[in-house]
């Protein structure tokens, strides 16, 4: 695997460009499921109760400062979607990993690379297409 520095000069763009606007983050991500109690079924099993409920239909979990909020969707599943979770520290990447799978997620493995910095990452695609990129800064 190459070093830090060599993955840096060979993919960042020297100098950086200016950004067109100030970000502050992007603060959730919305997903619309067709199998709609499987999917609140899936990620109670891996997030635990939702922190947010509104009526029948509105689910929300609080990932870091932003919110995962699952809707019922009139047709088909979120795909062609990957959604990246970031963690503190590369044991919860591992820990996160284990609760996808043994909700029904598939995937392979974390491993450490090179992903804008070094990490610990894996992806994991839940049962219904949508796959998750598992990360922690290593």
């Amino acid at each position: 695997m190459m070093d830090f520095e060599e993955y840096r000069e060979k993919y960042y763009t020297d100098p950086a460009p200016e950004p067109r606007f100030n970000f502050s983050g992007i603060l959730g991500i919305t997903l619309y499921y067709k199998d709609y109690p499987a999917a609140l079924d899936f990620f109670r099993q891996v997030f635990g109760e939702p922190g947010y409920v509104e009526g029948q239909y509105t689910h929300g979990w609080q990932v870091g400062n932003g919110w995962l909020t699952v809707f019922p969707a009139k047709a088909g599943s979120p795909t062609n979607i990957e959604v990246p979770i970031y963690v503190q520290t590369v044991e919860e990447v591992d820990r996160l990993y284990a609760a996808f799978i043994a909700a029904g997620a598939e995937g392979n493995s974390p491993v450490d690379t090179l992903m804008y910095v070094p990490v610990r990452m894996t992806v994991v695609t839940d049962p219904f297409g949508v796959q998750f990129a598992l990360v922690a800064e290593r």
